[in-house]
């Protein structure tokens, strides 16, 4: 699975890199989470210098061995304008040798500050610029038209919160619409009208993959993020059962899991290795 794979900053549309990335390095998705606890296991000091460490790191680990790695935003973020060039350098680095990048930054407003909001991380002129993005539609699926109508100029893709790995989500997603139907149900609903509507498949779900999400996935055809796998409680066992149906394009991501195994380079490629096997025969 470690075939060349023609991949990069604005080559082809991201369905069609999508799934030639997982055809030739599986569906794993990889999520770099650099919180102070595991840079400080890896003798890190929790600065920006150990975030550049740690990220440099990764991308030697899973530049050529995974197909989509998934930084959280928010733990590069925490260190201002020092973490924001960690991570463009990161972006870049791991789009440039091939690896699709989500960008986990749970973005969603409206009007003009959910269009630059979109610039920020579609736009090939930003140095965010990055193949995807996780997004939120709970100020209303249309307030993401930006983020739709950008991912479509350029190739870019989506990934809408639909029923998150987290307990607290629960609430809100599992409330039931005036059609009968729960909230989560509705946004995956909103997710396949976008593609019918935007004449291109650039729309993705979250889905977590630590209980069972009570979804209708069957009409669904576009990528499942699917976070959740190792020290969140999901194993690549429960998937098959989970995503029935909807697995040609699953990425169920694990970030600690791997990461624990740093910071030296093999260890962590092997692990990334390993489970991406695993994920594999699962669903094979």
């Amino acid at each position: 699975m470690t075939a060349p794979v023609v991949t990069g900053p604005g080559v082809g549309r991201w369905r069609t890199r999508l799934e030639a990335a997982v055809t030739a390095r599986g569906r794993l998705c990889v999520g770099i989470d650099p919180h102070a606890a595991l840079l400080d296991s890896w003798g890190l000091e929790d600065t920006a210098a150990g975030l550049a460490a740690f990220a440099e790191t990764c991308v030697a680990a899973f530049a050529d061995e995974v197909a989509v790695v998934k930084p959280q935003v928010a733990f590069f973020e925490r260190f201002g304008s020092a973490g924001y060039a960690v991570l463009e350098r990161t972006i870049a680095s791991l789009r440039s040798a091939g690896v699709l990048v989500i960008a986990d930054a749970k973005r969603g407003d409206i009007g003009s500050t959910s269009d630059a909001y979109a610039a920020a991380w579609l736009d090939p002129v930003s140095p965010l610029a990055s193949d995807a993005v996780t997004v939120s539609p709970y100020l209303g699926p249309g307030a993401l038209e930006p983020f739709v109508r950008r991912a479509v100029a350029h190739g870019a893709g989506l990934f809408v919160l639909a029923r998150t790995s987290n307990p607290e989500g629960e609430q809100v997603q599992t409330a039931r619409t005036l059609s009968g139907d729960t909230v989560a149900q509705h946004v995956v609903s909103a997710a396949e009208a976008v593609d019918r509507e935007a004449g291109d498949a650039v729309a993705g779900l979250v889905v977590g993959a630590t209980r069972g999400h009570g979804l209708d996935l069957r009409e669904f055809s576009g990528p499942i993020l699917a976070p959740g796998l190792g020290a969140q409680g999901a194993s690549a066992a429960d998937l098959p059962s989970l995503f029935e149906g909807a697995s040609k394009l699953l990425l169920p991501n694990s970030s600690r899991d791997i990461a624990r195994h740093g910071p030296d380079v093999m260890a962590l490629r092997d692990a990334a290795r390993r489970v991406r096997d695993e994920v594999e025969r699962a669903l094979a």
